[in-house]
Parts: structure tokens; C-alpha cells; sequence
């Protein structure tokens, strides 16, 4: 029986979810969040207030939730040209691709996850990739974790699980778990607190959240959060 987790926690709708979840699920949670020269920097800030909102309104989980760790990645903003990590407008590429895709992000981000899960003796990486509602980002599929799980576990000899609780729901979906695990309370403090939008914005208010309400990050959210609201009435 797994006890406990490490998530791969951006500050974002989807990894906040799955911090919940493993909230609910493992005795023992910690978080890692990465610095890759992001455009939305913002969503480190956003990380912070997440966790301490989560601690002062769960008080259940409060403690279960450990250690935070931020990992510096300024190698991964200067190898990519996308425009996640340049002033670059958000368009398809010729391989299909949109230019919000980094690549090898993460790919690295589970590799350095798993290394600090090893030190930290922690059984499984929780991260919110998904499959259904997302660009076609190639390490985000379900057979790209699995690889990984089976290339961690071996190359660290230490078998590892990597847990994916939205690999296969959308986003209205995804909003609908967290309000299974944490009422209007939870759907109240991602509402808020957290950050998706990939320009950064934090000064435009919507029913979803803050955000530009126009980048790919928030479209997505705005759609799922419409269709949530509609099937929950």
C-alpha cells in the first residue's frame, strides 16, 4: 500500500486538483514546483497561496501536507524556443504542435521529480497530465508516463508509481473531482487562488478565475468551467 506522494504542483487548476486528491488519498504529501523561466512566473506565486489556503480551510489535510520544493530549470527556458519561455504570440507549428509545447519539459520534470522523491523517500509522482482536454503535447500521454514509470523504477532501482488522476477527463470533469473531494470550498480557493492563464494575467476576474480569458490555458478553462456549470444545474 502506497503511503506517500510527491506532486508536481505548478500553482495551476489541473495540479491543484490532483494535490487535493492526493490529500485525500495518501498519509504523507509533499510538492515540487519548477522555475524554468516561465512567462507566467506569476503561477510560482500562485503555488504559495494555494498551499497555505489549503492548509487554513482543509484543516484534515493540513497534516499530511509536508515540504514544498522549488527547483531551479533556467536550462530548460534557455534550450526551448516556445512561446511559454519567450514574448512569442501562441500559434500552431508545422508539426502540428502549438508553440506552447517545451520541448522535453516533462520529461525532465518527472526525471528531477523522481530523483528528489528518491531522497525524500516517497512512493509515487502525482502529476495532472492529461490526454483529453490538451494541445497533443506528447509527453502528456498515457504511454509516456508509463514508459517513464517503468525507465525511473529501473534506472533508480526503486519502484516507482506515477499516479495521473486526469489522464482521462476534461476539464469540466476536472472541476467536477474537485468539488467531489472538497465541496465549494475547494472549487472556491482554485477559483482564486490558482493560475493557468499562460501570459500571466492576474488583473482580469472571470467566473473561472483570473486570467486573459484568450491564451489556450484559459480557453480550455473557461470551456470546462461553462460545461461544469451547466451540468451541474
Amino acid at each position: 500500500m502506497h503511503t506517500s506522494a510527491l506532486v508536481l504542483f505548478s500553482g495551476g487548476q489541473d495540479s491543484a486538483t490532483c494535490l487535493a486528491q492526493a490529500l485525500a488519498r495518501y498519509p504523507r504529501v509533499e510538492t515540487v514546483g519548477f522555475d524554468y523561466g516561465q512567462r507566467h512566473r506569476v503561477e510560482l506565486d500562485a503555488r504559495q497561496t494555494v498551499l497555505r489556503e489549503l492548509r487554513a480551510q482543509f484543516p484534515d489535510w493540513a497534516p499530511r501536507l509536508g515540504q514544498d520544493h522549488v527547483l531551479d530549470l533556467a536550462v530548460l527556458g534557455q534550450v526551448s524556443e516556445t512561446s511559454l519561455t519567450r514574448e512569442t504570440a501562441f500559434a500552431m507549428t508545422e508539426s502540428g504542435l502549438p508553440n506552447t509545447f517545451v520541448p522535453g519539459r516533462n520529461l525532465l520534470f518527472m526525471t528531477l521529480a523522481a530523483a528528489l522523491a528518491y531522497r525524500r523517500d516517497l512512493q509515487v509522482l502525482v502529476t495532472g497530465v492529461c490526454e483529453t482536454d490538451f494541445s497533443g503535447y506528447p509527453d502528456c500521454r498515457d504511454d509516456t508516463m508509463k514508459a517513464l514509470q517503468l525507465a525511473l523504477s529501473l534506472g533508480m532501482d526503486r519502484r516507482f508509481l506515477i499516479d495521473t488522476p486526469l489522464m482521462w477527463l476534461d476539464k469540466a470533469q476536472t472541476w467536477s473531482l474537485a468539488h467531489t473531494l472538497g465541496g465549494d470550498a475547494l472549487v472556491a480557493l482554485i477559483v482564486e487562488h490558482s493560475h493557468t492563464c499562460y501570459l500571466g494575467d492576474r488583473r482580469h476576474r472571470h467566473a473561472w478565475g483570473y486570467g486573459c480569458g484568450t491564451c489556450p490555458a484559459c480557453e480550455l478553462r473557461a470551456r470546462g468551467w461553462a460545461r461544469w456549470r451547466g451540468e451541474a444545474k
